[in-house]
């Protein structure tokens, strides 16, 4: 039985590891991606920030050494759902069951001025994240305004967790004297199904004069004014804008048929499509939890429980329960941990753990310890 896996991120990973464990050199896996590594969200702030390198956060797929999993880095050209049949750059691969874990891709050319606007900057991808260090280094001080532009997005903490994290940077480097800093957001408040994690967000902004822009869009932005153009009709204007970019299904899924209103269905409880044998697990689905790698982890282990089971003719409860974990950092050496769930026919409802000094600790070992499941190796989150 082959397995073939297209995207190497959270999903994709934990799929292709689990049958590996489960079968050895028996497994028949081929995991796909355009990428040479994989990169953690959260290590693109930590170089954005200047607290580590690009190296050392990335963790190349040469790497990989999972008995029975073959990577081949490829661009996906066509995929045919019905015959679970998958053109690439490096050949065309037939499966038995097709896992699709390919993401959201992000346009921040979508969005009006963004890319024309030099002193914008959109930091949800890897080279945008990694090109923004220079530019805070170098930054002078003066209104910084971090907008969302299109909904969906991926991580709705990240923005808040951005926010902060600027201003500390701020601060450290001696010009929040003369800065301001504004978050504009779609949602009402930063975590809505955790009350208790937007009040204590909240109440962080207030405490550094953070100002926050609830339940409004970034529009557009005016290159030549330096003003970001916002739903309500308003206008804020910038010194430094970073923006949260336009996502979309990758245009490959889109042009396969499988998704509908832009993302791929899905059965909520198992993560099988409308197509027989074909799975879709992350970013890419309307499956109803945010759209953030730990859910699509944990989508994944689903997928695969029933995939082994499959292999050994047996059964399986596994279920997806929608439950998920992230860990925010609030600045000043502080992380809190909001701890959700988006069960199907279920108000999505959450807590928040801290924020303490003493969930660094926690949030290095997630990292941590996925690393040495999938790239059987150690690492530390900086350095």
């Amino acid at each position: 039985m082959r397995i073939v896996v297209l995207g190497a991120g959270f999903g994709g990973l934990e799929v292709s590891t689990r049958l590996s464990e489960a079968f050895g050199e028996q497994a028949d896996v081929v995991l796909i991606d355009k990428a040479d590594g994989f990169v953690f969200g959260f290590s693109k702030l930590d170089v954005m920030f200047g607290r580590t390198t690009p190296e050392h956060v990335l963790h190349r797929f040469e790497e990989l050494r999972h008995p029975g999993v073959t990577f081949v880095q490829a661009d996906i050209t066509s995929i045919d759902p019905s015959a679970r049949h998958v053109e690439t750059t490096e050949g065309a691969f037939d499966a038995d069951i097709l896992v699709v874990a390919l993401g959201a891709d992000l346009h921040p050319e979508l969005t009006p001025g963004l890319v024309e606007d030099e002193r914008a900057f959109e930091f949800y991808t890897v080279a945008g994240a990694y090109e923004l260090a220079d530019v805070l280094e170098r930054f002078e001080g003066g209104r910084v305004v971090i907008g969302v532009t299109g909904t969906p997005f991926k991580c709705p903490p990240a923005p808040s967790e951005t926010t902060l994290l600027m201003h500390d940077h701020l601060e450290s480097h001696g010009v929040l004297d003369r800065s301001s800093v504004h978050l504009v957001m779609p949602l009402g408040v930063p975590i809505p199904p955790s009350p208790q994690a937007s009040t204590t967000i909240l109440e962080a902004f207030g405490e550094r004069g953070i100002t926050f822009h609830g339940g409004v869009l970034i529009q557009g932005l005016d290159p030549e004014r330096h003003v970001a153009m916002l739903s309500d009709g308003s206008e804020l204007e910038y010194d430094l804008f970073l923006g949260v970019p336009v996502h979309r299904a990758p245009a490959v899924v889109v042009e396969s048929g499988m998704t509908e209103d832009g993302w791929i269905p899905v059965d909520p409880l198992t993560l099988e499509t409308r197509y027989p044998d074909v799975y879709a697990v992350g970013d890419v689905t309307s499956v109803g939890t945010p759209k953030a790698g730990v859910f699509a982890e944990g989508q994944a282990v689903v997928v695969a429980e029933a995939i082994i089971a499959r292999a050994r003719s047996a059964e399986t409860s596994t279920v997806y329960d929608g439950h998920g974990i992230c860990y925010m950092e609030f600045g000043h050496n502080q992380i809190g941990m909001v701890d959700v769930f988006f069960q199907a026919g279920v108000t999505p409802h959450g807590d928040l753990i801290g924020p303490s000094t003493e969930l660094m600790a926690e949030k290095s070992y997630f990292g941590a310890s996925r690393v040495a499941r999938w790239f059987h190796r150690t690492w530390a989150s900086t350095g």
